[in-house]
Parts: C-alpha cells; structure tokens; sequence
C-alpha cells in the first residue's frame, strides 16, 4: 500500500482549520482501512499569534497520523520548505501540500493522487477546462489572477494556466531534487517551485480540481499584486544572466519598483 505525506501550512488559522483536521484525516482514514492508500498529514504551524497550534494538537491528539511542527519563522514557503524536510524522513512515495482553508476538499486531494499518472508531479488548475470554482470568483480576482499569470507565462515560457492553486503533489524523488534549490520563500514560492521542476527536467501535469472560495481570505490585491509582481520579476532576474544585479535591484525602494514595472 503505498503513502502520502500531505503538508498543511498553518499561519494564524484558527478561523478556518478546524474543519480541515477533521475532514482531510475522516477521508484519508477510510482509505486507508480499504487498504488502497496510507498517509500522514503533517500540520506547519508557522508564526502563528492566534490559537492554531491549540486546535492542531486537538486533533493529532484525536488521529495518530496527524503530526506538527512548530516555526517561528513566517511565510507559506518558508513553511512549505520545512514540511518537504520534515516529510523526507517519512516512507512516504508522494509528498503534497495543500491549504489549510478547505479551498480544495480531500476528495479533490485525492484526484491529484490518482491521475499523477507517470509524472514527476501534479498540480491542481482552477483555469482549464474541466475545473469547477464555486461561488463564481470576482471580475478583480479572475482579473488580478490572469495579468499575474500572464506575467509568469511570459518570464518563464510555462505552459500553466494556474501555478497558484494551493494544492500539489510530487513524488518523493521529485522534492529530493529540487529541495536543494528551493530559494523563494513568500510570493512567488509556487513559481520558484515549478521552475525548479522544469530546470530538473522533471515533468508536470496540470489538472482541473473543485475550489471553493472561503471566508476570511488573507489576500488583499491590491497590496498582494504588486508585491506577487515583484517577486516574479526577482526571481526571474535570479535565474538570468543578469543575476549579478540582485542585489542593486533589492536596495532599491519599494515605490521605484513598482514604477518600473508598469
């Protein structure tokens, strides 16, 4: 029976996780005494200030195969990072990470599992044909997401529709390559990721899931934009010729930036 380790970032989640550790281990669990997959879900708690780490232990308390670990360090991909180092220690063939808001179901989770197929890794698409987003997302949104997509497609010749979607799955000898060269750790962690799959010559299936928009988002777009913006245009100078200027392009202010960006 083969296993999956499925990595949730948790930063100041008492809102919204709860639901999460109680769906995501019921699912897995009946799979698991089908004898069809085993698996362990591995909560990052990072920097949370609220009453995350309370309800997680809650609930490795109530399932054995949910486990935690504690940062003080913020950011999803700082987070995201350290459940990859933590789920390598694991007997684990599949290693994936998804949101701790239930924006994708474990049901969902699970249809990465089955159609990773003979690929190196599977990310879930909420733009391609097949996908199902509910309730229907703003015009600003869908917006914001296509020049933001856009821009990537442009900077690094990707074939994705959707590189943000918070559900991912890889195979394990896929994360024992590219962890190495993991470097980006907040806004364009998802894109530093693929990246590294493409350099590895590691292949990437885009698939259509079901998302649900949930309450007390954490994005503001306005302030995310830019920023999300920004760190696609340094990580893109990173893996450039140019990548020398790196640190002339960090000193420079905020404002000037983004002027030079638009």
């Amino acid at each position: 029976m083969k296993k999956i380790t499925i990595i949730i970032p948790a930063h100041n989640e008492e809102k919204r996780i709860d639901n999460t550790l109680n769906e995501y281990p019921l699912f897995f669990k009946d799979l698991k005494n089908k004898k069809i997959l085993n698996f362990s879900i591995l909560v990052v708690i990072n920097n949370s200030q609220d009453r995350t780490e309370e309800i997680v232990k809650k609930y490795s308390k109530k399932f054995k195969e949910v486990k935690y670990i504690n940062l003080k360090p913020g950011g999803k991909g700082f987070a995201v990072i350290e459940g990859f180092k933590e789920a390598l220690k694991e007997d684990s063939e599949m290693i994936g990470f998804v949101d701790a808001d239930m924006a994708t179901d474990p049901k969902s989770f699970f249809d990465l599992i089955e159609n990773i197929e003979d690929y190196d890794a599977i990310i879930a698409s909420r733009y391609i044909k097949g996908a199902k987003v509910y309730p229907k997302q703003s015009f600003q949104r869908i917006f914001v997401s296509r020049i933001f997509n856009f821009l990537i497609r442009i900077l690094f010749l990707f074939p994705y529709n959707d590189t943000q979607c918070g559900a991912k799955l890889f195979k394990k000898e896929s994360i024992e390559k590219i962890l190495p060269d993991l470097t980006i750790t907040k806004w364009a962690f998802d894109v530093d990721l693929i990246y590294c799959l493409k350099k590895n010559r590691l292949s990437v299936k885009e698939h259509p899931t079901n998302w649900s928009d949930k309450a007390y988002s954490k994005i503001n777009l306005k302030r995310a934009g830019p920023l999300m913006a920004l760190a696609i245009i340094r990580l893109r100078i990173l893996n450039s010729p140019f990548k020398n200027f790196i640190k002339l392009y960090d000193k420079m202010p905020e404002f000037m930036k983004m002027h030079h960006r638009l």
